[in-house]
């Protein structure tokens, strides 16, 4: 017999993959239902709403980020470490193909038309990533491996976009190489060494 939270994972892994693949509006639980070969009925017995489905897949999906965020820091005492593995992280991903891109990314694309419960949990993904990249920055100036142009909260903004933007050129032009050979040098930029 079938879990309800084993047929729950199953569905949230679907959804994040459609997400991922064509956004929030990109979907149904009629993809759903095919991919998984439950009737839609069933999916609605887990989620009675597309936004309740997507608002809980961005809390899992937030809660997965944030152990990684929280494990990078035990995996490595220094920063520039820290922030090499969060970019070897995406990196892997999108050459493997298997998380091509930021489920909160492709859903932050489509903001204006979102629920505004799934809309807040975005925008509350962003501030965490934002915090945690500002906290990373801001100990390695402390530790004087990082030269900052700017304050470590507008370094930060400016890195996650620059993440979030490489995996966009990757995804469009269809060459995964292209993430690394965009960010590696913003990286390169912020070592305070070789300045």
């Amino acid at each position: 017999m079938k879990s309800t939270a084993s047929t729950s994972d199953k569905i949230l892994d679907i959804a994040q993959s459609l997400i991922v693949a064509g956004g929030y509006n990109g979907f149904s639980y009629a993809d759903i239902s095919a991919a998984i070969g439950i009737r839609k009925a069933s999916i609605h017995h887990h989620f009675p709403t597309k936004a309740e489905l997507v608002t809980v897949l961005v809390d899992r999906y937030r809660k997965q980020a944030d152990a990684g965020l929280q494990s990078l820091r035990e995996q490595a005492a220094n920063p520039a470490d820290q922030l090499q593995f969060y970019v070897k992280y995406w990196h892997t991903c999108i050459r493997d193909a298997s998380q091509p891109f930021c489920v909160c990314a492709m859903l932050a694309s489509e903001m204006q038309m979102l629920p505004e419960e799934v809309a807040s949990r975005v925008r509350a993904h962003f501030q965490s990533l934002a915090a945690w990249l500002s906290s990373v920055l801001q100990a390695g100036v402390e530790q004087g491996v990082f030269r900052l142009d700017k304050r470590p909260e507008e370094q930060a903004q400016m890195l996650m976009a620059s993440v979030h933007g490489a995996m966009l050129s990757a995804r469009a032009l269809g060459d995964p190489g292209l993430f690394i050979a965009v960010i590696a040098p913003e990286i390169v930029r912020l070592r305070a060494a070789d300045r």
